[in-house]
């Protein structure tokens, strides 16, 4: 049975509203232990809002609209910001913009209102309304932009007015490589050469020199090639390739107390001029020499090798660049009982089919995962043909434990691991589940029975009687707590970067 998503993010909707089921009750407790997902996908998005064809509320003049936006919490709608007030304008574009913390595992109830400002009060109630729009920041994250009708407090549309809302990621996702090498550095050690290090720094807050990375120490050379080193470009330059960059050489001493040997100012830009054919060469120099010999030139080269920018990216670039999940329930066995077309519309579809089928079937065993786990591999093998991060599959499996076919499903999640795949399992019942800790690969690196390994981590296991007396949030966060970054990771591996993206 196949429940294929076309909107990525709302697959994660669904998720949380299909586990547990709504019908088993909750009393709030300690949050069980192990992680809980947000630690592993927060990330600030952008939304710009515009309005069309407001209702005019102003008997002399246009409506003067501001939009406000409420976030559900336990139940209730809190007021997170407004924007600026638009004079006189029925299609405003708001220059406000709306900037909130993005949890892929997380349900989070938007609901945008517009009023039109008749007086100076912060109070709603004392400005009259212009309509409304709720939906979930999944569903505007996964559609990257939607327009939608705006409605009165009556369920009826506001007139023709619509809103528009864009989302947009607020993170500078640039890294930069480095290769550096030393040539004739200021021999420093009394009964050898010296054992050169750099670091760099970049301006604080404060106007100081704030460390930002330093290099493996080289021994007993003074031609030092290190290792290309990886950071964030905002790391080191807050952004700005034009920043000024401080670049120090010492000579390392185990007792701390490195001698100095020279040091320059460049900048990214000014580095970026450096290719594997024609690396940049800079002057290390030591103030203290330079002042007292006259015929002093410098204390070595510096080279940067090569400086490359590229851009690494997260879940959320993939999802905003058109990566649709494609979201797969239960065994191979259509329960619409229509194996030709065994597609069910969203989660309710699914329930109703399960509930539909289950008086005109008979359970029996064996129970075989890996036939279900190779049918949706074989969906995700032929989105692999198309050479793009435009599809990734996720498998559910609800069981009670047992297994029929461990050998054969470690086989087939082995391979699986090498396509755009995951797959989750919920443990139901008091049964063992030590087979179901085994494929998640957490503490070890699942083997095939041929010995081969799984490139990567594709499987999360979840008990649900941890979470019996838990809001059911935590059991969903608990799921979908790995499922951004094997997302990123597959497609990191094979060198995908997201449809729409931009160059670095």
């Amino acid at each position: 049975m196949h429940e294929q998503q076309r909107s990525s993010a709302s697959v994660r909707d669904h998720c949380l509203e299909l586990l547990p089921l709504e019908s088993m009750a909750y009393t709030v407790t300690s949050t069980p232990a192990g992680p809980v997902g947000s630690q592993y996908c927060v990330c600030k998005v952008e939304l710009s809002i515009c309005g069309q064809n407001l209702l005019d509320r102003d008997v002399t003049s246009k409506s003067d609209p501001f939009c406000v936006l409420f976030m559900e919490v336990n139940g209730k709608w809190v007021e997170l910001d407004r924007t600026e007030t638009a004079v006189n304008n029925l299609n405003p574009a708001f220059a406000k913009k709306f900037i909130i913390d993005y949890h892929f595992e997380e349900v989070q109830k938007l609901k945008f209102a517009l009023f039109d400002q008749d007086k100076s009060s912060m109070q709603l109630y004392e400005h009259d309304f212009l309509g409304e729009f709720s939906c979930t920041l999944g569903m505007i994250v996964s559609s990257k932009k939607i327009t939608r009708t705006l409605l009165l407090g009556n369920g009826k549309p506001a007139g023709k007015g619509m809103i528009t809302i864009a989302a947009q990621e607020l993170s500078d996702n640039r890294v930069i490589t480095l290769s550096m090498a030393g040539r004739k550095l200021d021999k420093k050690d009394l009964f050898g050469k010296s054992d050169p290090f750099l670091e760099f720094y970049k301006p604080g807050d404060d106007g100081k020199w704030m460390l930002v990375h330093r290099t493996e120490v080289i021994k007993y050379t003074l031609d030092p090639v290190w290792k290309p080193f990886t950071v964030p470009l905002v790391s080191l330059c807050d952004g700005d390739v034009e920043k000024p960059i401080k670049v120090m050489c010492y000579d390392y001493d185990s007792d701390g107390g490195h001698d100095f040997i020279g040091e320059f100012q460049t900048s990214v830009a000014r580095m970026c001029e450096a290719q594997d054919a024609s690396p940049l060469e800079l002057e290390c120099i030591n103030p203290k020499k330079q002042k007292k010999k006259k015929n002093y030139k410098n204390s070595g080269i510096i080279i940067v090798k090569s400086c490359k920018i590229t851009r690494d990216f997260s879940f959320l670039d993939y999802i905003l660049g058109g990566c649709q999940l494609m979201f797969t329930v239960s065994h191979e066995f259509a329960i619409n009982f229509n194996p030709t077309n065994p597609f069910c519309s969203g989660v309710e579809g699914i329930v109703q089919a399960y509930s539909a089928c289950l008086p005109h079937i008979r359970f029996y065993g064996p129970t075989n995962f890996s036939p279900i786990v190779n049918h949706v591999a074989r969906f995700a093998a032929q989105a692999t043909q198309q050479e793009a991060a435009s599809q990734y599959f996720i498998l559910l499996i609800i069981t009670d434990g047992v297994i029929s076919d461990m050998d054969e499903t470690r086989h087939a999640v082995v391979q699986a691991s090498k396509l755009p795949m995951s797959i989750i399992i919920v443990g139901v019942g008091n049964a063992d589940f030590a087979a179901m800790e085994f494929l998640d690969g957490d503490s070890r690196v699942l083997r095939s029975y041929t010995g081969e390994e799984a490139v990567r981590d594709i499987v999360q296991f979840v008990p649900f009687r941890d979470f019996r007396n838990a809001p059911k949030e935590t059991l969903a966060k608990a799921v979908l707590a790995e499922l951004p970054q094997q997302v990123v990771q597959y497609f990191k591996h094979q060198n995908l970067p997201p449809i729409n993206s931009e160059p670095a």
